[in-house]
């Protein structure tokens, strides 16, 4: 018989499920800003093999772990930038260009890969971030090893939740980001560049996603293959639907994903023998779904979200 409760009284579990969420937290935190702004970007499912492809390499050629984690997110940005200035300045289909990003960002990093390394049959090995061990604190009771023996880039993860949160509630850039995807006419009136917030807003949030690929290659594994991101970034999309888009129900949307494919995994090793395994992988979707259609229900959407802007027109 499965023992659920013990499993969720298991510091192992959720470390892993904080751990597991890490890269969702990078991002559904990227996503949000380019919805905010009034930008959909489809372009997430690319930019997170382009991040993760990219920070690989870099310390790969000897940048070093933030080197690398730096290098991606500057690929997110370009990529970013491309999004923003098809569908801002020019206006074309959010939908049409964030998908093109996608396959034009995976077609990138595949050919980046075959280029440089032609002839290696299995990709070649990184020292990745290691588990923080932080005095006294990693050695408190369940809070030691689920918050304070994660790797470095986890830790980046939750204090840029705690920087979003700030920038778009505490400050007048945040005003003028969630204005300009509610209202670009009354941005506009005010004197600010509607065209300016929005591309920044993509270009920051797309290197934001791009770190989110950077965590899987350089702190959950220690190499770079394809499939590693396996529609991580089409999950970051729904979350973000789920958090209302607020980031404070981003990290918990974020953590109840991890958290269902981290007890996923516990119970297929428990179960496995005797339920078939596609069963168990299945549950951290259909659970996903349920809860993103229960939000869904009640989501504030920016009002300008999908709409292109351009000035002097109603």
């Amino acid at each position: 018989m499965i023992d659920i409760l013990q499993i969720f009284l298991s510091e192992s579990f959720w470390a892993a499920s904080l751990r597991i969420a890490s890269p969702l937290i990078f991002g559904v935190l990227g996503a949000l800003l380019c919805e905010r702004s009034g930008v959909l970007n489809l372009g997430i499912e690319g930019i997170f093999v382009v991040g993760a492809m990219t920070g690989w390499m870099a310390v790969w050629l000897g940048a070093g772990l933030w080197g690398g984690v730096l290098a991606a997110a500057l690929a997110g940005a370009l990529f970013g930038l491309l999004h923003a200035i098809l569908t801002v300045p020019f206006g074309l289909s959010q939908h049409v260009s964030g998908l093109g990003i996608t396959l034009f960002a995976t077609s990138v990093a595949s050919f980046t890969y075959r280029t440089a390394l032609p002839d290696v049959t299995s990709p070649p090995r990184i020292e990745p971030f290691r588990a923080m061990d932080i005095p006294i604190l990693s050695d408190l009771p369940f809070l030691g090893p689920v918050l304070f023996q994660q790797t470095p880039m986890t830790v980046l993860a939750l204090v840029l939740v705690l920087v979003v949160w700030w920038v778009m509630d505490r400050s007048a850039l945040g005003v003028a980001i969630k204005a300009v995807g509610d209202n670009p006419d009354a941005v506009n009136a005010q004197g600010l560049s509607v065209v300016g917030l929005r591309m920044g807003a993509v270009v920051a949030g797309s290197a934001l996603m791009a770190l989110g690929g950077a965590f899987l290659t350089m702190s959950a594994f220690d190499a770079f293959f394809f499939g590693m991101v396996n529609g991580r970034g089409w999950i970051c999309i729904a979350l973000v639907i789920f958090a209302s888009w607020q980031p404070g129900k981003a990290l918990l949307g974020a953590l109840l994903f991890g958290m269902f494919d981290a007890l996923q995994v516990r119970l297929q090793t428990e179960a496995g023998s005797f339920i078939p395994g596609q069963v168990f992988l299945m549950i951290p979707y259909i659970l996903s779904i349920v809860a993103l259609v229960i939000a869904a229900r009640r989501a504030d959407y920016p009002r300008a979200l999908l709409t292109p802007w351009r000035k002097g027109q109603r």
